[in-house]
């Protein structure tokens, strides 16, 4: 249920550390990163699974989903912003009482509209604490307002919830051709290289084959929204894509102790 507080904005946590808060640099940073993503033939986007950590680590990898969203600039205008809780542990599904997002592009507006469709499910309630320094929907919205032209988002950031529970809210948002949603999550966490690409390798075959019961704790710190995108995207047919599928060592990182990051688009 939503709360009687309400708070004009959410101030970025992570500029600075995760991606530039200075405007020009961190537009240099992801125009950079989506010239560099070699162009994959998609059909129309509903949905895309994009990481989640430091721009040097797995920004690149972000940007071939990022990239392939161009062709749907003008249409898309409503965004799901969806992602795990790394700070505060918690039941559920939880919204904001801001109004906007506050980013180094500018203030991105959160729909009231959206909020409104979900508020009664008992899954979902109202927790600032849980958004107030979350990094995994920050940091994609410097690449969606790149991308896209205008639009309005709603965040969520899930709990200790199942798949599910996730898929309902999905559904009551699911929406048409305008709507958009974005699962961040990072795959695997702190194994050798080897093994991490072994183990990323069946989470990504997971996630293509929309079988969400083979994805757990250790393949994805994002499973639970993964999961619940997974469940949706079975009920409605959609089709999963491979963008990329690489780890922190490929990028920026150490071969003994790698986090693994793939990007997927779903479309009809």
């Amino acid at each position: 249920m939503l709360a009687a507080s309400r708070q004009l904005h959410r101030s970025p946590a992570v500029a600075d550390q995760f991606y530039p808060a200075d405007q020009a640099r961190l537009k240099r940073m992801v125009d950079e990163f989506l010239a560099q993503t070699v162009a994959v033939k998609t059909r129309k986007i509903k949905a895309m699974i994009v990481p989640h950590a430091g721009y040097i680590y797995s920004a690149s990898i972000a940007a071939s989903a990022y990239q392939a969203l161009t062709l749907q600039a003008d249409t898309i205008s409503q965004v799901i912003l969806i992602g795990p809780s790394h700070k505060v542990g918690f039941e559920g599904v939880a919204t904001c009482s801001a109004d906007l997002y506050q980013m180094p592009f500018g203030a991105v507006e959160i729909s009231r509209h959206l909020l409104h469709k979900i508020n009664t499910l008992p899954q979902v309630h109202e927790r600032d604490k849980a958004h107030q320094f979350e990094h995994s929907l920050e940091v994609q919205l410097p690449f969606l307002q790149t991308v896209l032209k205008q639009f309005t988002m709603l965040p969520l950031v899930v709990g200790d919830c199942t798949a599910h529970e996730v898929s309902q809210v999905l559904e009551e948002l699911w929406g048409g051709d305008e709507t958009l949603i974005v699962v961040s999550s990072d795959l695997s966490h702190y194994l050798p290289y080897e093994l991490a690409n072994k183990m990323d390798a069946q989470t990504s075959e997971a996630i293509l084959q929309l079988t969400p019961e083979k994805i757990n704790y250790e393949h994805a710190c994002g499973r639970n929204p993964v999961n619940g995108l997974l469940l949706s995207a079975r009920k409605h047919a959609l089709k999963a894509q491979l963008m990329d599928l690489r780890n922190s060592a490929d990028t920026a990182g150490v071969h003994d102790r790698v986090v693994g990051y793939g990007s997927f688009v779903f479309s009809e």
